[in-house]
């Protein structure tokens, strides 16, 4: 489902059009529900899970051969190598299984991803997008791409290499802070128009409008 309706969507474009009056800069929003599946790091929690339980099994075997006995009738059972191996392969399968599936909900799986890890991919993501839609695409290279992931709660700013020349990383923390505030609040497309206006203000510091200049990328927002 959409994250914003057609009306959010236009608040952004506005912010958008109106940004670029003052710059020959091109703003790109892009909002994406998530910016990685995060399969590698489920699989990284299953198998430790399931290297945890097998380790614990393998250390004091006897509570839980005992349970084991007394689920399938009560009687006491001498338990040879074979079988207390298997039961420890057993058990390693079902706490990898069942972590597996405890991590298919999304919410979980997120929440277990190291936040290095999270704003890594986000900013893997950012470029990648920004490589699509914004890199090189503009006559002066000009281009900055705002990437908001909502599952991570992170957002990236990413520009053309002559911006980035010209401009600090520290200068888009302003442009991030008044987007995020508005976010936390629930208004994300007022956010997002917040963070595109504050970029629209630095661009036209180093990159004014020129008369001849023109619109070389929609202004719109890319929901993905």
């Amino acid at each position: 489902m959409p994250i914003l309706d057609e009306a959010q969507h236009k608040i952004v474009s506005d912010a958008v059009g109106e940004a670029e009056l003052s710059t020959s800069g091109e703003i790109v929003p892009v909002l994406a529900q998530r910016s990685d599946a995060y399969s590698d790091i489920a699989l990284m929690w299953a198998a430790a899970i399931a290297f945890t339980a097998m380790s614990i099994f393998a250390a004091l075997p006897a509570p839980f051969l005992d349970l084991w006995d007394s689920l399938v009738g009560g009687w006491e059972h001498e338990w040879t190598t074979g079988e207390t191996a298997s039961m420890t392969i057993a058990l390693g399968l079902i706490a990898f299984v069942a972590t597996w599936l405890l991590l298919l909900i999304p919410a979980l799986r997120i929440a277990l991803v190291p936040s290095p890890v999270k704003q890594q991919r986000v900013r893997e993501e950012a470029i990648r997008h920004f490589k699509v839609g914004a890199d090189g695409r503009t006559h002066g290279r000009t281009g900055v791409l705002l990437y908001l992931s909502m599952q991570e709660h992170r957002a990236e700013i990413v520009a053309d290499e002559p911006i980035h020349e010209k401009v600090d990383a520290e200068v888009w923390g302003e442009a991030m802070a008044d987007m995020l505030d508005e976010i936390r609040k629930g208004c994300i497309a007022e956010g997002i128009a917040a963070g595109v206006r504050d970029v629209g203000v630095v661009l036209a510091q180093h990159f004014p409008r020129k008369d001849d200049d023109r619109n070389e990328l929609p202004d719109r927002l890319i929901e993905l």
